[in-house]
């Protein structure tokens, strides 16, 4: 039987982070000794204090459905978590609770664009921006930020890239894949930019906040500045702060007209977020906070020895960052000198086949020539694979 599916998921390409987890895991099954660097999820538990809200949660009945856009009581430490940590004022209405931040980006973009609608996407980008922006019929324009400007575009550029069909504006800060940080000053710069186009709406993707070291306060184009706050949607969640990816719970704070329209989605589509999960989210944001600083620590030491220990492979380049838990080094002098591998895809696979390491390509993230490394696992586990891949390169 000839299937025929939709033109719209045809445009669409599958998880390229999720592909290379299922490849490697498949390798392990079948016998091979392979170390997965692919992964986009802590390596810690979910705390303690977290779980057993859940349970608690489950033993009071708390089964059945809930409101929509999550309960109060979540709501209410969403409200109190953007107010202790981000100064920032929402009300209830203003508020969305989803299964996941990814779910929240792909309600927005749903409520959002029309058909032509031009979305504007730095890159190196998250794999599934594109991707949802096509699926809600719009057009991604897609703004290079290579390693020599630091992975982040200018004022200039996001000026030259504004037309009359431009909507929205997708910024990740901490990003995934590089994990830089836009500073106060880069925000306000773009900030400029922006207010000459009111009809430009704004998400910014906050999911790596708490995994964040740098010298400066965390900033967003909010905080950085107030006067687009009428125009941006605070994307956010507990999955990546406090090991929580399987509790599928993250939420957005915006325009509450916009809001309303996110949520009119979310009720025809996945309807509310597991209640289990969302009682387990209350602990999460208004229980001990000692959780961020442990799992921060972590990564900042695994982040500092990757990155130095990567650019002391031969022909490997890799810049330092401020956040997340992804390197992103530039592979492109052993592409050059290869004839045998065209580009990062192929080279991936080789490191596969020669190494044993499984990596992503950077073109899933819309740079030719990189490959991701999440060091979201051990040490001992980031030793063997810097080993492996020297070895490799060496041989």
């Amino acid at each position: 039987m000839n299937m025929k599916t939709s033109n719209r998921v045809a445009l669409v390409k599958p998880s390229a982070t999720i592909a290379v987890s299922m490849k490697a895991a498949e390798l392990k099954r079948a016998g091979k000794d392979i170390i997965s660097l692919g992964a986009g999820e802590p390596d810690f538990d979910t705390p303690l204090h977290i779980k057993q809200a859940a349970i608690d949660a489950i033993t009071a009945g708390e089964t059945k459905y809930t409101a929509v856009d999550g309960t109060p009581e979540l709501k209410a430490a969403i409200q109190e978590k953007f107010r202790r940590e981000n100064q920032l004022d929402y009300t209830a209405q203003e508020i969305i609770v989803s299964s996941g931040a990814k779910q929240c980006i792909y309600n927005l973009l749903m409520a959002l664009i029309s058909s032509g609608d031009e979305v504007i996407i730095p890159a190196p980008y998250w794999v599934s921006y594109p991707d949802m922006v096509k699926l809600a019929d719009g057009l991604p324009v897609i703004l290079n930020a290579g390693m020599e400007q630091d992975f982040k575009i200018t004022p200039k550029q996001l000026e030259a890239s504004i037309s009359d069909k431009s909507r929205l504006l997708i910024m990740n800060s901490p990003s995934n894949p590089t994990g830089k940080c836009y500073s106060r000053e880069e925000l306000s710069a773009l900030c400029a930019v922006l207010e000459n186009h009111p009809r430009l709406i704004v998400v910014t993707d906050d999911i790596y906040e708490h995994i964040y070291w740098g010298e400066q306060p965390f900033e967003n184009l909010v905080t950085a500045c107030p006067s687009m706050q009428a125009r941006t949607v605070v994307v956010n969640g507990v999955s990546k702060a406090y090991a929580m990816t399987g509790w599928r719970i993250g939420y957005a704070a915006g325009p509450e007209e916009l809001i309303r329209q996110m949520r009119k989605v979310q009720s025809q589509s996945t309807s509310n977020p597991c209640s289990i999960s969302q009682a387990a989210s209350v602990a999460a944001l208004s229980g001990s906070q000692d959780c961020l600083a442990e799992m921060r620590q972590a990564f900042r030491e695994r982040h500092d020895y990757l990155v130095a220990a990567l650019n002391e492979l031969p022909g490997v380049e890799c810049a330092s960052c401020e956040g997340a838990f992804y390197a992103f080094p530039s592979f492109h002098q052993i592409l050059e000198s290869r004839e045998d591998l065209r580009d990062d895809v192929e080279l991936a696979g080789w490191f596969l086949e020669h190494a044993g390491v499984a990596m992503v390509p950077g073109s899933a993230f819309g740079a030719n020539g990189y490959l991701r490394l999440s060091y979201a696992t051990d040490m001992d586990t980031l030793k063997s694979a810097i080993e492996r891949l020297r070895a490799a390169l060496e041989a």
